[in-house]
């Protein structure tokens, strides 16, 4: 396996880090990660190990405010900035692995990304696989509660407001262990502002969840607890794609590559991608 790394430029000429691991051998396809809230793209080796014996070339890179990457932690001025960002990220790519088919990979937020980026660039991947997306807005967020968000968003952009429970990534304590103990993941709380702007994104796919027309697989453990699983059967039922998979993993927590039966999961996403490259 052959690791690179680097950086570029990505909105308001902000430094974004990202990775690259190639097979030795010949590479018959591509899987661009996109990384979940406070987290990297280095947390995905279970992914990375599989594929990449397989000939997929793997590249991802940290979100702006993330990991390696420059901007105050989990802050945007709006959430393009991740789409956008990831729209210069695709480009180097293709140009990196011209003529090869590109697939996207997802994961929490950045399933919430996918999504988006899906919506308005139906043509640039082969296909996708999208796990334990964050699109669908909990039933248990009251509207009092999105007022004041959105109010706080102007007002206090850079409060905290939310934060995540590292107990409901995995059941794997080790999983959860090496999280705590990540010094590249941030463990604070939200900003206003992205809340703001990841609810306004949710609204969005649900709304416009029809347009999404590429071949998809979404993988969902069935006892997440940082996003509703309902989401998942969401984006299923309402996009228009012709091809579409999906995966309900009963017992599994919310990081489905990073649980006991990652191999289970990891085996239908390669059965899913040989049937498509």
């Amino acid at each position: 396996m052959d690791h690179t790394e680097g950086n570029f430029k990505g909105v308001r000429n902000t430094s974004i880090y990202y990775q690259a691991w190639l097979p030795e051998g010949k590479i018959k396809a591509v899987l661009l990660l996109v990384h979940g809230l406070g987290e990297h793209c280095g947390r995905y080796m279970n992914v990375v190990n599989q594929f990449v014996q397989l000939g997929y070339a793997v590249y991802g890179f940290d979100h702006i405010g993330h990991g390696k990457s420059e901007g105050k932690r989990e802050f945007v001025e709006r959430f393009e900035d991740y789409t956008d960002t990831l729209t210069i990220y695709y480009s180097m790519v293709k140009g990196w692995q011209a003529g090869k088919p590109i697939f996207l990979l997802g994961h929490s937020m950045g399933g919430l990304i996918a999504s988006c980026y899906l919506l308005d660039h139906p043509a640039d991947f082969k296909g996708a696989v999208i796990s334990a997306p964050g699109i669908k807005v909990s039933d248990s967020i009251s509207r009092a509660t999105i007022s004041i968000g959105k109010i706080l968003s102007v007002l206090a952009p850079k409060a905290g407001v939310l934060a995540l429970d590292a107990n409901g990534i995995s059941r794997d304590p080790e999983v959860v262990r090496a999280y705590v103990n990540d010094p590249l993941v941030f463990h604070g709380k939200t900003p206003a502002r992205l809340a703001a702007e990841l609810l306004k994104a949710m609204l969005r796919v649900t709304a416009e969840a029809d347009k999404i027309t590429v071949p998809f697989i979404v993988v969902q453990g069935a006892r997440d607890k940082l996003v509703d699983p309902a989401g998942a059967q969401m984006l299923y039922d309402k996009a228009s794609s012709k091809d579409k998979t999906i995966k309900v993993y009963e017992g599994l927590y919310h990081e489905v590559f990073n649980e006991p039966e990652r191999a289970r999961v990891l085996k239908d996403v390669e059965t899913w991608l040989a049937a498509h490259v």
